[in-house]
């Protein structure tokens, strides 16, 4: 744990930021809670350190939907937790509802699982094209394809309520 808990801590920012200001979970508590799900799993061949940072961002990921879930469920409806989903936007200018980001993503892995796992690691796990590319075992410029097609995809789905096909749906690879 000591080896990796400041990358994982990293993953946690990344995942926290944009939050509410008053948000209770901390990056370390995040961390922490991730860890303790990590621990519970039984056996989880781990392949590499990539492997590893990427179940760890997808664990997070789920916290924090588990979180705002309960929340948005205590206030019926208030509060709810909001991240920017383009990389280049800052959280004032473009944000979203990670409830719907969740529910959109869980549509997005039903069309194309690969493209759903290479949002989870750009987007919540912060690896690179070619950490993503390696992890989903594409070409870089297959995983920065998808990684675009995604983006569009989802913004769409979540602005309009409307899904946009997908070039490749239906594709066999491994599940978000």
């Amino acid at each position: 744990m000591p080896l990796v808990y400041d990358e994982l801590r990293r993953i946690a920012r990344r995942c926290l930021a944009g939050q509410r200001g008053n948000h209770t979970l901390q990056p370390t508590a995040l961390v922490h809670e991730a860890y303790l799900r990590l621990a519970r799993r039984d056996s989880v061949d781990w392949q590499d350190r990539i492997h590893f940072f990427a179940l760890s961002a997808q664990i997070m990921r789920q916290i924090l939907v588990d979180h705002a879930r309960k929340h948005s469920a205590a206030k019926r409806g208030g509060n709810t937790v909001m991240l920017p989903l383009d990389e280049n936007s800052s959280v004032a200018q473009k944000s979203l509802d990670l409830l719907a980001l969740d529910d959109a993503m869980k549509r997005l892995a039903d069309l194309d699982p690969r493209q759903c796992q290479i949002v989870e690691l750009r987007f919540f796990g912060g690896l690179s094209i070619e950490e993503t590319a390696k992890a989903v075992k594409v070409s870089p410029a297959t995983a920065k394809r998808e990684w675009a097609t995604a983006r569009l995809w989802l913004r769409h789905a979540m602005t309009s309520g409307t899904e946009l096909r997908l070039p490749n749906a239906g594709r066999k690879s491994k599940t978000c």
